[in-house]
């Protein structure tokens, strides 16, 4: 199947089976390699990107489903409150699952600007950080959700 998606605010054109999951394009097909392959059942939240504004799990989107609508990645983030404070609260250890949970804590903000806990722990509760970090991840939603407001 030929397809034609955007990434990253860019137009592709890509060659795959229609049933390849989005993951396997993102990262086999155009060299975007942030977005990791945890579980491939949607269960970890490692391959999660924004479809709009909305976090998906990318290994459970076929290219079929996937052409013609708009994917943001961790590599199509530019400065993103959420990386600053990601960075700033020191919340990856192993960092594999990162990309995923600062994609859901985009999509979040993005539709609560201002979490409460609960909101965070709601939004996040579908993700696994074998490192423990989730004091870490829920902080720094806070922190990136200031940095927002302050803007």
């Amino acid at each position: 199947m030929k397809a034609r998606l955007i990434v990253n605010g860019r137009e592709v054109s890509v060659d795959a089976d229609d049933d390849t999951p989005l993951l396997w394009v993102l990262r086999d097909e155009l060299r975007l390699t942030g977005t990791k392959y945890g579980c491939g059942a949607g269960i970890c939240g490692a391959c999660t990107v924004l479809q709009g504004g909305a976090a998906v799990r990318s290994c459970q989107i076929p290219l079929s489903d996937a052409a013609g609508k708009r994917f943001t990645t961790i590599e199509g983030l530019k400065n993103h409150p959420c990386q600053r404070a990601w960075l700033a609260q020191d919340v990856a250890q192993c960092g594999y699952c990162q990309s995923g949970m600062i994609m859901e804590a985009c999509a979040l903000l993005a539709k609560t600007p201002s979490p409460t806990d609960a909101d965070v722990d709601a939004a996040m509760r579908d993700h696994v950080c074998r490192c423990g970090t989730y004091a870490r991840i829920r902080a720094a939603i806070q922190s990136a959700a200031q940095l927002r407001s302050a803007k």
